[in-house]
């Protein structure tokens, strides 16, 4: 026996490499709470994973499921690979129907080690594994030796990130964090660390765009200087590395006269990004600054003097620039400007702008103004797709609020017809899918309409509106926890919509959602947020009560044609569309 083992000894490699040790984050909790869901995920997690490590050149050894050990000959390429793959799962977990959303934790060494057969020991093992064990989850944690090694190397933010206690190594072991983080968060070192404001649990950087100063002599060119701004805001929002505050919110705190720490606190921001536009003739001058929300220190800021005719370019340069300092100097693949320019003819652009601008004001006439102003920006250029979906957004605002003397059939045919030529015109226009997923939900075409409302979401993971109808169609198709996070989201980016004088609809979406997934004490704590109930809002908690034997103050037996109430619900479960109806019919006309 001894001899067999002399003799296997002699066959051991030993040599530097540098090791990746990656864990599946509460693999065991998940697995007693759903077996055949975790292991499904897991194997969507190693298809991602195990590609990406061979393909940077690592080699994987034997390990169980939930756990990954392997080698590579450079710590670039093992980084990259880390970086790449905690990306891909994270985005994973953001677009595909997949529950439990798994985690993983990653450690990386350089050290010796040593190869027999399929097994690896080592030190090098031993670290990398002590490091992913005080990772945070979905991050990848550095020694101090592969960070000096790969910073200079690597277009990937790399920050210290204080010290570790790793257990028979060291008390106060040097660590890096790698990818794409919050830099206040990385730099606050392992002892003062920020756990994130309630409700807030992830690294994304948040950011507010507030409302750009107008130093035109002409407040005629405010359309011009909050058009430029909402499209910076569209674009910011299009980033699914960064949270964005929406339109309707930094116009409301930028009116609201609280200061930036005031602002920072109330929604939980990292940074604010503010400037001022003056406009002069066919020139413009746009000044912008990116400032730290804690400290108001400014980290990046930039005046530009162009001609009209280069404004996309500048707001490309700006959203560029800011995205590279707050997610390091990596491709953002949210940004194809070329596929998103509206137009290149300036006077259809100006168009766009006012007509966009009378649409945000809510009102018959400027309603009837905005679809004008869109007219005439298509008559400019036909090829302006942006036009046609604004003007089918337009005419949905004239139905929604009795805008109009035409026929609803009519308009609603008029608006599709304009959404059908936007997206011929521009197949990956977010404003595109994000009203056929309306359109479908209405005509009951469901799968057309996840179809649609999952393709807007892609595109722009932030716009609220988007949130909200992509929420809507799941939530009835039963994809309840990520409808729900859509809802939340939305209420938490925008809690005042466009147009809206208070929260109701963020709550009467958060309240459908939960009595769609038959949780009625959670659908009754948002329906009584609500402050200004519908028939929908009446009927469901008078249900939901029921479902929990509580008595309801409202009557049922009011005139009301409860059967057009349910049909306009659109309810994609038949099952549970006629328990509600059935619950109408029963005679209950007071519950309890």
């Amino acid at each position: 026996m001894l001899a067999d083992r002399e003799f296997n000894m002699s066959k051991v490699k030993r040599r530097l490499a540098t090791i990746l040790a990656a864990d599946c984050v509460d693999f065991s909790a998940h697995m007693e709470q759903s077996e055949a869901a975790t292991l499904a995920s897991l194997k969507v997690c190693r298809g991602i994973i195990d590609p990406i490590i061979r393909d940077s050149g690592g080699r994987i050894f034997h390990t169980a499921g939930d756990s990954v050990i392997a080698e590579f000959a450079s710590p670039v390429e093992c980084v990259i690979a880390a970086n790449n793959f905690q990306h891909a799962i994270d985005e994973s977990n953001k677009l595909k129907n997949i529950r439990p959303r798994l985690q993983w934790r990653v450690g990386i060494h350089v050290d010796d080690i040593i190869i027999d057969d399929e097994n690896i020991f080592g030190s090098g093992v031993n670290v990398a594994a002590r490091l992913e064990a005080a990772c945070e989850p979905g991050r990848v944690l550095l020694s101090r030796f592969v960070a000096e090694q790969v910073k200079k190397r690597v277009e990937l933010p790399i920050y210290p990130d204080g010290t570790r206690a790793l257990k028979n190594i060291s008390d106060e072991f040097e660590v890096f964090v790698v990818g794409e983080i919050n830099q206040n968060d990385s730099k606050q070192g392992s002892t003062n660390k920020k756990s994130g404001p309630e409700g807030r649990t992830n690294s994304i950087p948040r950011l507010a765009i507030l409302p750009f100063t107008n130093q035109s002599n002409e407040d005629e060119k405010s359309f011009l200087v909050d058009g430029i701004v909402e499209d910076l805001i569209t674009e910011f929002s299009m980033i699914h590395e960064l949270e964005v505050l929406s339109r309707q919110t930094s116009l409301d705190l930028g009116l609201s006269g609280q200061s930036f720490k005031e602002i920072a606190d109330e929604f939980s921001l990292d940074f604010f990004v503010t400037g001022a536009i003056r406009s002069s003739g066919s020139r413009v001058r746009i000044s912008v600054e990116l400032s730290d929300a804690h400290d108001k220190g400014v980290i990046w800021s930039k005046k530009f003097d162009k001609v009209l005719d280069d404004v996309f370019e500048v707001q490309d340069e700006i959203v560029q620039a800011t995205a590279g300092v707050l997610l390091g100097k990596m491709e953002v693949r949210s940004l194809e400007r070329a596929k998103r320019k509206p137009t290149s003819n300036m006077t259809s652009y100006e168009l766009l702008l006012r007509g966009k601008e009378q649409h945000h004001k809510f009102r018959h006439e400027a309603n009837k103004l905005a679809l004008e102003f869109f007219d005439q920006a298509i008559q400019a250029d036909p090829d302006n797709g942006k036009a046609y979906a604004w003007k089918a957004c337009t005419l949905g605002q004239s139905m929604a609020r009795g805008f109009t003397d035409r026929e609803m059939s009519e308009i609603f045919n008029d608006a599709k017809l304009n959404v059908e030529r936007a997206k011929e015109i521009n197949e990956n226009d977010f404003e595109c899918h994000r009203l056929l997923c309306a359109v479908y939900l209405f005509t009951e075409e469901f799968q057309l309409s996840l179809t649609h409302g999952q393709k807007s979401y892609e595109l722009n993971p932030n716009d609220p509106r988007i949130l909200s109808g992509y929420g809507d169609i799941l939530v009835r198709l039963g994809e309840i926890e990520l409808g729900i996070e859509c809802f939340s989201k939305a209420l938490d980016l925008d809690p005042i919509p466009m147009g809206q004088m208070n929260s109701d609809n963020r709550f009467r979406d958060l309240a459908f959602g939960y009595f769609c997934a038959d949780n009625h004490e959670l659908c009754l704590k948002y329906i009584n947020q609500i402050k200004e109930k519908n028939h929908q809002d009446n009927l469901i908690e008078c249900f939901s009560k029921n479902q929990l034997d509580r008595k309801s103050d409202f009557n049922l037996s009011e005139k009301v044609c409860w059967d057009k109430i349910i049909e306009n619900i659109h309810l994609a479960d038949l099952d549970k569309k006629n328990l509600l109806q059935h619950f109408v019919d029963s005679g209950l006309r007071r519950i309890g």
